[in-house]
């Protein structure tokens, strides 16, 4: 459908978590995939963690999914404080539009309630704002979640996108939950049964150009 997507992503995790599945299928599907993360969050790393882990890991996850190092984007802004640097996101996002030139843009949800991420939508629709728009879904940031388009999955889809989150030992070791396969799988499983399928993730349609 998509024949070169860009994914946002606040931090370097969220991409993975909030469209992993989907990203599997697209780059199986021979979709030329680009990822930016713009906050290493070295303020949510485990006590004594070196303060590159989290680039360290995103750059493990983006090769094990098979994205070479040239379509894969990383950046330290402050977790929490990319309010601070809203213009410079912003004239990051454009350089990014003009070297890659997505046919659509996925970012996350308009109703995520973290800072970061309200910020990156933001920038985000402001640069891509004539281009097709899918905000991906992160529940445990949101309060209402209102899902327009669903991509199926197939069960090596989710194997992927539950082996790249593998990656992430300093979150895993931090006990997060949603890096939990129960967790991944049970979504997944809801989103599918909402469109009569088996596995699915779901997205915010912002705007959509065809």
């Amino acid at each position: 459908m998509f024949k070169r997507i860009l994914i946002l992503a606040p931090h370097t995790d969220d991409a993975e978590l909030g469209c992993g599945g989907s990203m599997a299928r697209f780059h199986e599907e021979g979709c030329e995939l680009h990822v930016a993360a713009f906050s290493t969050a070295q303020g949510s790393l485990p006590e004594g963690a070196p303060p590159t882990t989290l680039r360290d890991e995103f750059l493990s996850s983006m090769r094990a999914l098979g994205l070479p190092d040239e379509r894969v984007h990383v950046y330290d802004w402050p977790v929490r404080k990319l309010n601070f640097h809203r213009q410079d996101v912003l004239e990051e996002l454009v350089a990014l539009r003009r070297s890659i030139e997505p046919d659509a843009v996925f970012l996350p949800s308009g109703n995520d309630l973290h800072q970061d991420h309200q910020v990156l939508f933001a920038e985000g629709t402001r640069a891509f704002k004539d281009m097709t728009i899918w905000g991906y879904e992160l529940p445990w940031n949101h309060i209402t979640f209102s899902a327009q388009a669903f991509v199926e999955l197939e069960p090596r889809h989710l194997d992927t996108k539950i082996e790249i989150l593998r990656h992430y030992q300093s979150q895993i070791e931090l006990g997060r939950p949603y890096f939990d396969r129960s967790f991944v799988e049970s979504l997944a499983r809801v989103r599918g049964l909402q469109v009569k399928g088996t596995l699915a993730e779901a997205f915010e349609v912002v705007r959509i150009k065809i």
